[in-house]
């Protein structure tokens, strides 16, 4: 049957479907229609995705026309009262109710019905079954440009009255092209009753019993309302350590873990998926290697935890200690506060080869009544390649990489990253200070620390830099992201605090490998190294200016004096001149930053498939594959696959990685926190080949690696930081 694909400037695949096909069509269902037209898409036919799309979304439209009691062509027209409904409902959040029946009405004259074109079947079909509106019985309620307009109209709601409603349609104009995707609890949850809008946290664990139980309590918090979270747990004390002077009786860090894979198990996440916690350990713990086998699926059923993501933080040294086939050493942390008089783990290396880490990890080796065990650093690298290749993980953070460039070292230390690897900001352990009881109430008071929350959406880069649109596009998305800050509710207090003090947002990037393969660039050249640097430097540029921008009209972060941005530091340490960054640093020094953090780049696999794009910075996994999830198979074609792009869609597995390492390297110097970055190996990978990459990663100056992805291993994407 013969498709008809006619170019329009608003909508590059404005797919019209031969008359023929559709008479001979027209008695069935939408649900056959689409199937049909599924049947027919391949990689030489791409486009039959969109005839799908068209006619779910037809029968979406009048389903819904259908609930309002209205024609079809009208929808657009009813957004302002169905608004109101849905308020009254409960459906809609309250705060919805500030804009007026004058501005709803100039609202719903902007919205485009024709952008739902721009949708492949998946994407439609994934959000409407995630994010699009529903009533309390399970009916979707909401059109697809009615959920981006109540994105805006949430995120700009506490705007300025005489700029808002302006900035409502910008960000509207940015989502609606699909130029740029939220995180998904803000994609689900904005304007809704309920729900967070952060993607992930990361918290501290203290060694002590309250502490810990206390973080298992706000770890069910952050895992109810949908978040996912990163747990530091290098401050526990090893098995076998003392407990109040008794020898011997700590039990370590295996049976805490438990206690967390069962919050991860039993506290779901909006009642669509399990909680997602990522607990990480610095390589010189005594308990490395239980940790390290706590993800295998043999052994001792009692020392695994196999609902947890593990990461193992890593300094220069071991790494060092690794390449020279050194010996290493493993101590118990307790032991060493206590004999030492400090803490191994709130030090790093200043300088590469040179810093205070090393010199307080060689005074613990140099001093004889500190216990520790000896073993060759190669042994504990094989054992994380072991696990690897089996599971995924551990991820791997490079500790002082990611505190050497960590704008706010004034402040705090980074001990580790979140569930994906994206997020690096200041951490820090909350601690009781004072329990009190007054007649009939117990007052428990706290010292708050940087509990770390991360605010997320993402840029569409071949649709951005396709229609040149990038700083426009960037400075809403910024305004949006920081508005995110203001308009979020936290069940976790010290996550409050910590989120207004650093203002930290994560700007992020999909659709690396679509960019590419539109500009006819290999993947494994010296030329996508270059694009990289173009750019990455040119998203920078934007966001710091947009947050610089968004200081001089609302004041900048609370932590900003001291900090790289206000010193300079941050932009020596990457090399930034010329006439732009001098223009920008002249904005910074006049006003500040808006943002302590601004951008990381998070895996957003759900998102990227809605914008019709390639996940993240990853190559694609093949150009023709399906999506399965529980109740459907729907297969999936690269996105503007062509007789021209077909050569650029490398298959990720296929891929030369030396050349994604690279990449990565060039894009990590423009990303201030991280970057959620996968390694794809054969089933069969040597050992030492995986190891030449891991010591590439870490020489070339990335601060994570995310999962080793190989053949043989089904992973699941992280869906809290799909942005």
């Amino acid at each position: 049957m013969e498709i008809n694909v006619k170019e329009k400037k608003d909508n590059p695949l404005d797919v019209q479907v031969d008359r023929n096909w559709l008479e001979q069509t027209s008695h069935l269902t939408w649900e056959k229609r689409a199937s049909h037209a599924l049947n027919e898409l391949s990689v030489e036919e791409p486009h039959w995705t969109y005839v799908a799309a068209a006619c779910y979304i037809n029968h979406l439209r009048e389903q819904i026309a259908e609930q309002r009691g209205v024609e079809p062509k009208v929808l657009s027209a009813s957004f302002p009262e169905f608004l109101k409904a849905q308020i009254e409902k409960g459906i809609y959040d309250g705060r919805l109710d500030s804009y007026s029946t004058d501005e709803l009405y100039e609202l719903a004259l902007t919205l485009e019905p024709a952008r739902d074109q721009k949708f492949t079947y998946i994407g439609i079909k994934t959000l409407a079954d995630r994010y699009l509106a529903k009533d309390f019985n399970d009916q979707i309620v909401e059109l697809p440009q009615e959920r981006w307009m109540v994105i805006a109209m949430t995120l700009m709601s506490e705007e300025n009255r005489g700029s808002r409603l302006e900035l409502v349609k910008e960000a509207y104009w940015a989502l609606s092209h699909l130029y740029m995707t939220v995180a998904t609890p803000t994609m689900s949850n904005a304007g809704k009753v309920g729900g967070q809008l952060s993607s992930c946290f990361i918290d501290t664990v203290e060694d002590d019993l309250r502490s810990i139980f206390d973080s298992c309590t706000d770890a069910a918090t952050v895992s109810k309302n949908g978040g996912g979270l990163g747990m530091y747990l290098g401050k526990i004390r090893a098995r076998g350590s003392s407990i109040r002077g008794f020898k011997n009786v700590s039990s370590g860090v295996i049976p805490w873990m438990k206690q967390l894979n069962n919050v991860a198990v039993s506290v779901d996440q909006l009642g669509q998926r399990q909680g997602a916690i990522a607990v990480y350990l610095d390589v010189w713990h005594k308990d490395i290697f239980a940790f390290l086998d706590a993800k295998l699926n043999n052994g001792d059923e009692r020392q695994r935890t196999h609902d947890l993501f593990t990461a193992v933080s890593l300094p220069d040294l071991f790494m060092e200690a690794v390449e020279k086939r050194d010996t290493w050493y493993l101590f118990d942390p307790h032991e060493v506060r206590v004999k030492m008089g400090f803490s191994l783990e709130d030090f790093y290396d200043e300088k590469k080869g040179d810093g205070e880490f090393r010199k307080r990890y060689e005074q613990c080796a140099a001093n004889d009544e500190l216990s520790r065990t000896e073993i060759p650093a190669i042994e504990v690298m094989k054992r994380i390649m072991l696990s690897q290749l089996e599971t995924g993980s551990p991820f791997m953070f490079y500790r002082d990489t990611a505190n050497r460039l960590n704008p706010n070292k004034h402040k705090g230390m980074i001990y580790g990253s979140n569930l994906c690897t994206e997020i690096m900001q200041n951490m820090s352990a909350t601690t009781v200070v004072e329990e009190t009881l007054e007649d009939d109430t117990i007052s428990i008071k706290k010292q708050p620390g940087d509990y770390v929350v991360c605010n997320l959406s993402s840029l569409s880069l071949a649709q951005v830099f396709s229609d040149d649109v990038v700083e426009r596009v960037v400075k809403i998305q910024v305004r949006m992201l920081d508005n995110v800050i203001d308009q979020n509710s936290i069940g976790v207090k010290q996550a409050e605090k910590t989120n207004k003090m650093y203002r930290a947002i994560g700007l992020g990037t999909y659709g690396w490998h679509h960019h590419l393969a539109k500009r006819g660039i290999a993947w494994e050249s010296e030329e996508s190294v270059w694009e990289v640097e173009r750019v990455y430097e040119r998203i920078n540029q934007a966001a710091i200016k947009a947050s610089a921008e968004l200081a001089a009209e609302k004041g900048a972060y609370p932590h900003y004096e001291g900090s790289d941005w206000q010193t300079g530091e941050f932009f020596s340490e990457r090399g930034y001149e010329g006439a732009e960054w001098d223009e920008i640093r002249s904005v910074i020094s006049k006003h500040g930053m808006r943002n302590g953090y601004v951008m990381a780049v998070a895996p957003n696999a759900t998102t990227s498939l809605i914008a019709g794009s390639t996940a993240s910075i990853d190559p694609l996994f093949q150009k023709y594959y399906v999506e399965e999830k529980k109740n459907y198979r729907i297969p999936v074609v690269a996105p503007d696959l062509d007789a021209r792009t077909t050569w650029y869609y490398k298959p990720a597995h296929l891929v030369d990685q030396t050349w994604s390492i690279r990449q990565n390297a060039a894009r990590q110097r423009h990303v201030d926190q991280g970057i959620s970055f996968n390694l794809y190996v054969p089933n069969n990978v040597k050992a030492k080949e995986l190891l030449d990459l891991h010591l590439l990663a870490w020489k070339e100056g990335l601060k994570t690696t995310y999962y080793v992805r190989s053949t043989s291993l089904s992973v699941d994407d992280c869906e809290s930081c799909s942005s």
